[in-house]
C-alpha cells in the first residue's frame, strides 16, 4: 500500500518525511508497458524518484494545486515530468530520444553536454485570467558548477538556493516500489526563536539539524526499497524523540480526458486535423502519462469544429 509517514522531532526545528509509492507506481510502469512504450531501467528509476520526491515536496509545502517536478537537458532524456496533486495523486512520465546506457546515471540521463535543468512549478487550482504559475528553475549542477549525479543533489541544492531551507533527500526506486526520505531544517521565528537569540550555532540548532541529516545520510538506497517505514525510522532515529503522525496515501491518477484531448485538436486547427485524416484517416492521441488511447474518426473530428448551436439534436462534440 502507497504511504507518506510524516513526523518531527521534539523540541528541535526539524520535520521528516518518508514516502513508499506501490501500487501506483506499479500501475505507472504497467500502463507503459500495455501501450507498448516501456522505459529503459535507468529511465524507470529516475521517473520513480521523481515521483517520491513530488509527493514529499507537494505535501511539505501543502500546495492547493499541482506541483510539476520537470528535467529536461541534451541527453537521450530530453524531458521527465512528474505532476503531484494536492491530493497527492500523482503521474509521472518521460520522452526518451536515442539509446540509454544500463547504468546511466542522471548526468548521462540529461546532462551530457551541460545542458541539463531542473524546473519546479506551482500550478494554483482554478487560476484567474492573467494568474501565471510560480517556477523556479536550476541547473544540474553545484555552486562549484560540478555536475550534480543524483536527483536527491539537484533538489537539495534547489531548496537550498530558492528556499534557504537546509534539506537532505534520500530517493531510491525500482520496479516495485518509488520511495524517498525527506529531512528539513524549520525556519525558527518570532517567540519560537529561544527568547530572540539569532547565533544558531550557538543555541545549537545547526547541530541537531546537521546530527538528524547526517543520521538519515547513512540510509542506504537498499534499505529504502527493502525495509517498511516502521523499520526505516527505528532504526534511524532510535535515540531521537519522534512525534509521528497518521499516514496518509498518495495514488496514481491521470487527469487526461476525451475532453481536454478534444480541446488539444481544436488548438491545433481544422487544416491540420483534416490532414491528419487524409493520412491516416483517424486522429489518434495517446496520454503520454498513462498510455490511454483517445480516438477521433472523421465525424468525431468534423464535430470538434461545429459550434454546439449549430450541431444536430443529440449530437454531442465528443461522441
Amino acid at each position: 500500500m502507497s504511504e507518506l509517514h510524516k513526523f518531527l522531532f521534539e523540541g528541535l526545528p526539524v520535520r521528516g518525511m518518508l514516502v513508499r509509492l506501490t501500487e501506483g507506481w506499479q500501475e505507472v510502469l504497467q500502463r507503459r508497458a500495455e501501450a507498448g512504450d516501456a522505459f529503459p531501467r535507468p529511465v524507470r528509476q529516475l521517473m520513480g524518484e521523481m515521483a517520491a520526491a513530488g509527493v514529499l515536496m507537494q505535501s511539505n509545502i501543502n500546495f492547493n494545486g499541482a506541483l510539476v517536478l520537470q528535467v529536461h537537458g541534451d541527453g537521450p532524456v530530453k524531458l521527465a515530468v512528474a505532476e503531484v496533486q494536492s491530493d497527492l495523486a500523482f503521474r509521472v512520465t518521460a520522452k526518451v530520444v536515442g539509446d540509454v546506457p544500463e547504468d546511466a546515471q542522471l548526468e548521462g540521463l540529461v546532462n551530457v553536454r551541460g545542458h541539463g535543468r531542473c524546473a519546479i512549478t506551482l500550478d494554483p487550482q482554478g487560476r484567474v485570467p492573467g494568474q501565471q504559475p510560480y517556477q523556479g528553475v536550476v541547473a544540474l549542477h553545484g555552486d562549484h558548477r560540478e555536475p550534480l549525479q543524483r536527483l536527491s543533489e539537484v533538489l537539495e541544492h534547489y531548496m537550498l538556493q530558492s528556499e534557504q531551507l537546509d534539506t537532505k533527500l534520500i530517493l531510491a526506486a525500482d520496479d516495485n516500489l518509488a520511495a524517498g526520505l525527506l529531512i528539513q531544517r524549520l525556519p525558527v521565528e518570532g517567540a519560537g526563536n529561544l527568547a530572540g537569540q539569532r547565533n544558531e550555532d550557538a543555541i545549537g540548532l545547526d547541530e541537531s539539524y546537521n546530527r538528524i541529516a547526517h543520521l538519515a545520510a547513512t540510509l542506504t538506497s537498499e534499505e529504502l526499497l527493502t525495509l517498511d517505514a516502521e523499520t526505516v525510522l527505528r532504526r534511524l532515529f532510535w535515540e531521537e524523540d519522534v512525534r509521528r503522525f497518521e499516514p496518509t496515501m498518495p495514488r496514481f491518477a491521470c487527469t487526461c480526458s476525451r475532453e481536454r484531448v478534444a480541446d488539444m485538436l481544436r488548438n491545433l486547427g481544422q487544416d491540420e486535423v483534416d490532414g491528419i485524416l487524409t493520412e491516416q484517416g483517424k486522429v489518434e492521441v495517446g496520454c503520454d502519462f498513462c498510455g490511454r488511447q483517445y480516438l477521433f474518426d472523421p465525424i468525431d473530428a468534423d464535430e470538434l469544429f461545429i459550434p454546439a448551436r449549430d450541431q444536430p439534436p443529440g449530437s454531442t462534440a465528443l461522441n
